[in-house]
This record gives C-alpha cells, sequence and structure tokens, in this order.
C-alpha cells in the first residue's frame, strides 16, 4: 500500500535536475546568484561563464536557457590533459556516478584499458557518453524500480495483469518509467587541439524545447 501511494505521488509531481542541490529551473540571472552563493564567481574572460571547484575539479558552467527559464547546467573542466588521464577521469566519474545512491545507472560505460581514445573520435567517430538520472527525492534505486512496478500493476486486476505478455509488461514500465525519470545526468570526452576535458550536463528536460515553434 506504502508503494502504490509513493508510486502515485511521483507520477503526479514533476520532479527536476538538481545541480548542487539547487534545481536547475527559474531564470537565468536567480541561478546565477544561487551558484555564487555556492563559491562560483564570473569568469574574467567571460561574463557568460561562471568558475569555481566542482567534485574535486576546477570547472566552466555555462546555463542553458529556453523561453527564459533553465534548461540545461553545463560543466566543463578548466584544464584539458592527455588520452590516458581522461580515460582514467572519466572511468572515475563512472564509478563515482554509480555508486552515489542517488542516481540510477543506464549501463555500464567503463572504458576498456586499451581503448583508443584519439582513434575512436576521429577515425571511428566514437562518441564517449555516460548517461544516468537522479532518482526521486527519498528513494533508493530498489524502491524506484518497485514504486515502478506498482504504479503499472495498479492500472489493472491481477488477473488482466498476469494474462499480459512480457512484451506488454514491458511496455507499461517504460511508459511510466518515462514518466518518471526526466532527471537526465551525462557526461561525455571532449577534444581540443589533441587534449580531452569532460563536458557534464544537468538537464530539465521539462523546459527544454519540443518543437512547439515549429
Amino acid at each position: 500500500m506504502m508503494l502504490l501511494v509513493l508510486s502515485a505521488a511521483l507520477y503526479a509531481q514533476k520532479e527536476v535536475t538538481k545541480f548542487l542541490g539547487i534545481p536547475v529551473d527559474g531564470t537565468k540571472a536567480a541561478m546565477i546568484q544561487k551558484l555564487k552563493a555556492k563559491g562560483f564567481t564570473t569568469s574574467p574572460y567571460d561574463r557568460e561563464v561562471l568558475v569555481g571547484t566542482f567534485n574535486g575539479e576546477r570547472v566552466n558552467v555555462r546555463i542553458g536557457t529556453n523561453k527564459g527559464k533553465v534548461c540545461r547546467i553545463m560543466v566543463c573542466d578548466a584544464n584539458t590533459m592527455n588520452e590516458t588521464d581522461i580515460k582514467i577521469r572519466y572511468n572515475t566519474l563512472c564509478a563515482q556516478f554509480k555508486e552515489n545512491k542517488k542516481y540510477m545507472s543506464l549501463g555500464d560505460f567503463v572504458l576498456a584499458e586499451d581503448e583508443n581514445i584519439a582513434y575512436g573520435m576521429t577515425i571511428e567517430h566514437k562518441r564517449y557518453q555516460a548517461d544516468f538520472f537522479q532518482l526521486p527525492s527519498g528513494m533508493n534505486e530498489q524502491g524506484f524500480v518497485e514504486a515502478i512496478m506498482s504504479s503499472c500493476k495498479s492500472k489493472y486486476t491481477e488477473e488482466q495483469y498476469k494474462s499480459f505478455t512480457e512484451e506488454q509488461k514491458k511496455e507499461m514500465s517504460k511508459e511510466i518509467f518515462d514518466k518518471l525519470s526526466k532527471c537526465w545526468v551525462w557526461f561525455v570526452i571532449s577534444e581540443h587541439y589533441g587534449q580531452y576535458y569532460i563536458s557534464m550536463f544537468y538537464d530539465n528536460v521539462y523546459n527544454e524545447a519540443h518543437g512547439e515553434d515549429l
């Protein structure tokens, strides 16, 4: 019963991605003030960029907006590094996100020791990206999965649910999963003149453009 109530509440409310505990929402001016309260300062080279320390690294922060609302926080390493070091940094971030109880991993993104990043990006046009999403406040991964299943089952009687094929159950789960999992956080390896850095994105899917202006 508690799972049913919790899953129903989650289904109804709109959770948005948070960066340093700050919802990725509201106006750009308000976001700048909140980030400055966290210790970030305006870059002396670009007033559109904030600089500071995040997760132990010096970073540059940009704020993306759509129709006046913040839809993205972009966090980029301020310093570039060689291929060996970027592979270590990327894999370390993958491990940190996977171990962080606030996130659910959407796959195994760890790079193999023999992965040739330079060749992969230049010749094979690979994109080294890892995707995660923030779990709803106060919920761990197991509770989240159970809430999704409870939401699916609550729409039908036990007999109806048992009669569904695995493919039908999968589609029902995906529908509710998509509604609950809008708090996406992802990062990629970026390249600049043969050196590399991490670009990390905290996205508010609700504030993004969805083709309404087409």
